[in-house]
């Protein structure tokens, strides 16, 4: 059974840094594309940044600003979200989510997605 599942988040204070892990089982997902969305409360969920399964191409939302940077090992079946800079508006629940199909946009079309990882930033 596919299954991914998100860890390392937290709380950290406004211009802190966290990294997110998400730990794909259950399948070989070296061939697929992986994802981070992120759903704040009261909102829908949101596309965050999206990484080829080779890792070479990414895609990120523009707000951003470049302060997230989205990695993957398959060798190791890990994806990992690096998070600088963070301020109180990325307070949310962060979900990985992997797909076959790799597309560069703000697309919900994702086959598998896990749980949830709980992010907090304080101002």
């Amino acid at each position: 059974q596919a299954q991914l599942v998100e860890s390392g988040g937290g709380l950290v204070q406004t211009g802190g840094s966290l990294r997110l892990s998400c730990a794909a089982s259950g399948r070989t997902f070296s061939r697929y594309a992986m994802a981070w969305f992120r759903q704040a409360p009261g909102e829908e969920r949101e596309f965050v940044a999206v990484i080829s399964w080779s890792g070479v191409y990414k895609y990120y939302a523009d707000f951003l600003e470049g302060r997230f940077i989205i990695s993957k090992d398959n060798a190791k079946n890990m994806m990992y979200l690096q998070m600088n800079n963070l301020k109180p508006e990325d307070t949310a629940v962060y979900y990985c989510a992997a797909d076959q199909t790799y597309r560069p946009e703000a697309t919900m079309m994702y086959e598998y997605w896990g749980q949830g990882t709980q992010v907090t930033v304080s101002s």
